[in-house]
């Protein structure tokens, strides 16, 4: 059976990697373009990542139902991940190292980041940079990297889960076993933190990515209980609850100063976005989907996502500290920043992203 692709959902995807993108440009740059609350607080959207990961993973595995798929499955995400990752990581080995060879040449940025030690490179190496391990203080090499380990360990918990829910037919009580999945997760983090904030990274972000991702299981599950009766809505419906979410997540992450303590009200919103863009049936939806470019931004997307760091960095040493540009210039500077990381995620995904992946039977 052929399934179905969720061409507007890819499509934000694409957009809010784009968000992560200009967040980590907002450091270097002195323009309100970038220096907003919006960008500040759009580290938000890896939890977006997330509740999408798990909505189209289920989508797409729930009949697993013995070891052996799950490996099967295990593989093939291993697959799409690693490679891209493993690349980025020995550029940032060799990024270290070229800093040693310069120092003394031109002003280097943090000449000895002591976040990027051996201890972090064989965490990185091994997809465990995303749990709180003895001596580790920090993100480290490529910083956004540590969501990939997160999502890798929510896909193992995923797959457990989703055989138990097999073997032992369980899919009655699905929902209630992936809602319990959240809350524990949710309860673990509050229980090593102290606080209801999500945003964790380098130590408790595997347990982000565990309950965001079961927020995106249900969130199909809700998708096909309710399919049959939200497709005879009319299209007036749909584009006003696509620009409500729209909204909502504009002005969730906005205030996200504020918002960040009670970190479940983006599980809430976003569940709600990926439920409504599903349909693909509003107005939102069909100008999104005109877009050639945007398509092709979602398509992109994991490699926009794993280049960029390394990129904003080279760029930042090249116009600021060599040409000295001013921090204010990346009003328009930040358009060059962002197509050179662009047409290197062209090339990442066909070079590296297609060549590795496991294609699926």
């Amino acid at each position: 059976m052929t399934k179905h692709r969720f061409a507007v959902l890819d499509i934000f995807r694409g957009i809010f990697a784009s968000m992560v993108v200009f967040f980590h440009m907002g450091p270097f740059a002195d323009t309100p373009i970038l220096n907003n609350s919006f960008i500040q607080n759009s580290d938000l959207f890896v939890d977006f990542f997330f509740v999408l990961s798990g909505f189209v993973i289920m989508y797409t595995y729930q009949s697993i139902s013995s070891a052996n798929e799950m490996n099967g499955f295990l593989k093939k995400r291993l697959f799409r991940l690693y490679p891209l990752h493993f690349v980025m990581l020995l550029l940032f080995v060799g990024v270290e190292l070229g800093k040693k060879l310069l120092e003394g040449h031109i002003a280097i940025n943090q000449p000895d980041n002591i976040n990027n030690n051996l201890l972090t490179f064989f965490s990185n190496l091994l997809f465990l940079h995303s749990v709180k391990l003895p001596g580790v203080t920090d993100v480290s090499w490529n910083i956004p990297s540590w969501s990939i380990s997160a999502e890798m360990i929510a896909y193992l918990v995923f797959g457990m889960v989703i055989v138990y829910i097999s073997r032992h037919k369980r899919a009655d009580v699905k929902n209630a076993i992936n809602i319990l999945i959240v809350l524990v997760s949710l309860w673990a983090l509050h229980r090593a933190t102290g606080n209801f904030e999500l945003t964790y990274s380098f130590d408790y972000g595997f347990l982000r990515a565990i309950a965001g991702f079961f927020t995106g299981v249900i969130c199909l599950n809700t998708f096909q209980a309710t399919k049959k009766y939200f497709t005879t809505l009319p299209r007036s419906f749909f584009s006003v609850a696509e620009t409500v979410v729209v909204i909502s997540m504009i002005l969730s992450v906005s205030f996200g100063f504020v918002l960040k303590e009670a970190g479940i009200v983006y599980e809430l919103v976003f569940f709600i976005a990926i439920l409504v863009f599903s349909f693909e049936q509003g107005i939102v939806s069909d100008l999104l989907k005109r877009s050639a470019f945007l398509h092709k931004l979602g398509t992109y997307s994991y490699s926009v996502y794993m280049t960029h760091a390394l990129l904003i960095s080279l760029f930042n040493i090249l116009f600021i500290r060599l040409l000295h540009f001013s921090p204010s210039a990346y009003s328009y500077l930040f358009i060059v920043n962002f197509y050179i990381i662009y047409k290197v995620s062209q090339w990442t995904y066909k070079h590296i992203e297609l060549r590795f992946s496991v294609k699926k039977k």
